[in-house]
């Protein structure tokens, strides 16, 4: 399925466009032929026209699309050629970094930054929908898309379906129909034309995940959110395309902290206290979430967690049993206490939940009124399709497909299936590749995460992007170092899943158990190669078949 498409209206006048542009500091000048001016009273007058009366009611950053009623965006890898034919369908006016009057007689605005200009006159041609919705923006390394969904089943249950979601699963705007997402985070203006359709529709709430990239790239440049969530941290999307550090990419996530009104973060998370000086430093009001595991409710740290962090308001989120199938409760050492049990799989999906009973409790709900209470019983029935999906054969095999794509989500998926099935000795054949052009680390990381716990890898195509999937394959192979696991590779995705529960049918006839962990491709229904999306049947509809059978 493809992201909503309903036309959307929005206007701005020149005038309106270049007032935001220069009280934010982002105007150079303005151009017209051979006329330069600092304002568009003196471009006016030197030009001897009114242009205070110029209106556009086309904001586009795609050149194909303009008209005579267009402001074009000229972003990212924009070429002089993408103008040949803007003076013959009438383009009035652009936005770029540069100076294109050689291409087309259309007025130039020149900005220091065209992406941040973006995002404030997207903002502006829809009306500033984000002022009319109470935003929640989710950011982490993992974690980011159950913590959107539960948060959204629970506002949507309190507020009678008035609750938007922007993931990088599904977007629903209307609060009932989801449709397939292309992007974690959405260019901006596709961001604010979502939130002027969710406003129309009624919307009260929206829960947004926030990528490193979005704050990069300038998508959310200019957004304040009622709750900004950090969930963890861990080195992720390091590569020349990407962050060039974890430094960066740590940096691009912790400017959250300094857009949000109040921040929920992760008590014992790596850098927790760093992120609570940012909050500080921006007056950000202060709370956090927490998972203990074990018989003495010792919490689960990334790092030994600061002093200043345990006296904030926390929500913590202990399991009722060693057993992660038995449920857990959820508490705020301030009077509320319940117990809960997720349709979704995984006991680290239990901070999950613990981060949006904390977001909830942020925008100012009391988590004691039985209204309340009763809503967050919304995220019980929460399943997301390629999130821990659950598959098994009659006669025993198991199957789990999941987004994990790096050596953290790796170990934490391989932790659950220790406690859920260490007790029968399964072997575990783990299906997997790595993204290409990005991210180079994720390759050893995952294989270093799984070598010593399972007892077979195959290799096999994700989105290779530009690069050979067999270069991709070889190096993750060559990656293994423990000689008792065995390892190949089947490009063929299909294929390589059809050798998995093969393996596991022969194991079956030996008497023993299998689990499959088929991860990195969730229910996506593309692989892309070469810049494009190749239909792809999905893991989880070929598990499901294959074990069916």
């Amino acid at each position: 399925m493809m992201l909503m498409t309903e036309n959307v209206q929005g206007r701005i006048t020149l005038s309106h466009a270049v007032e935001i542009l220069s009280s934010h500091g982002l105007l150079r000048e303005l151009i017209a032929g051979e006329v330069w001016a600092d304002s568009l009273e003196s471009l006016g007058s030197q030009l001897g026209k009114d242009l205070s009366s110029i209106v556009f009611s086309n904001l586009t950053y795609d050149s194909r699309t303009i008209d005579s009623a267009s402001l074009l965006v000229c972003k990212g890898r924009f070429h002089s050629s993408y103008l040949d034919q803007a003076d013959a369908l009438g383009l009035p006016c652009y936005v770029a970094q540069e100076d294109f009057s050689s291409a087309t007689k259309a007025l130039g605005i020149i900005v220091t930054d065209v992406r941040q200009a973006l995002a404030l006159l997207s903002a502006a041609f829809y009306g500033d929908p984000a002022s009319q919705l109470k935003v929640v923006g989710i950011t982490g390394t993992k974690g980011k898309t159950t913590t959107a969904y539960f948060t959204h089943a629970i506002l949507s249950a309190y507020s009678g379906g008035k609750a938007a979601l922007l993931s990088s699963v599904d977007n629903c705007v209307d609060g009932t129909t989801f449709t397939e997402s292309n992007l974690t985070t959405p260019e901006s203006l596709d961001l604010y034309r979502m939130m002027r359709q969710a406003v129309d529709a009624g919307m009260e709430y929206l829960v947004m995940e926030v990528s490193s990239q979005a704050y990069k790239v300038q998508r959310v440049f200019g957004l304040r959110m009622a709750v900004g969530a950090f969930i963890n941290i861990s080195p992720d999307h390091i590569s020349p395309i990407e962050h060039p550090t974890f430094e960066d990419y740590f940096y691009c996530k912790r400017q959250i902290a300094a857009n949000s009104d109040n921040l929920v973060m992760n008590a014992t998370m790596a850098h927790a206290s760093l992120v609570a000086e940012d909050a500080r430093a921006h007056g950000a009001g202060l709370s956090a979430f927490r998972l203990v595991q074990g018989e003495s409710g010792s919490a689960h740290h990334e790092e030994a967690e600061d002093s200043r962090l345990a006296s904030l308001p926390t929500v913590t989120a202990s399991p009722l049993d060693p057993d992660p199938t038995l449920g857990f409760r959820i508490s705020d050492g301030q009077g509320f206490s319940k117990d809960f049990r997720l349709s979704i799989a995984g006991d680290f999906n239990y901070a999950n939940a613990a981060a949006a009973i904390a977001i909830v409790k942020s925008l100012g709900m009391d988590l004691t009124d039985p209204a309340i209470a009763q809503a967050l019983e919304a995220m019980e029935k929460v399943t997301i399709s390629g999130r821990m999906e659950t598959f098994s054969s009659p006669q025993g095999s198991l199957a789990v497909v999941d987004y994990a794509h790096n050596g953290v989500s790796t170990t934490a998926l391989l932790d659950y299936v220790d406690k859920a099935y260490g007790k029968m000795d399964p072997r575990i054949i783990l299906v997997t590749g790595s993204a290409g052009n990005k991210a180079y680390d994720r390759r050893q990381e995952i294989v270093q995460a799984a070598q010593d716990r399972i007892a077979r890898f195959i290799f096999t195509e994700e989105d290779t992007d530009t690069e050979p999937m067999e270069e991709i394959c070889q190096q993750m192979d060559q990656a293994v170092t423990n000689p008792q696991v065995e390892h190949g590779i089947v490009l063929d995705r299909t294929h390589a899943l059809e050798e998995a529960v093969r393996d596991a049918a022969r194991h079956q006839e030996e008497g023993g158990m299998t689990v499959i962990l088929a991860i990195g491709k969730g229910n996506e229904r593309w692989i892309k190669h070469l810049n494009k999306h190749v239909a792809y049947e999905g893991d989880d509809k070929v598990l499901s078949r294959l074990l069916e059978a």
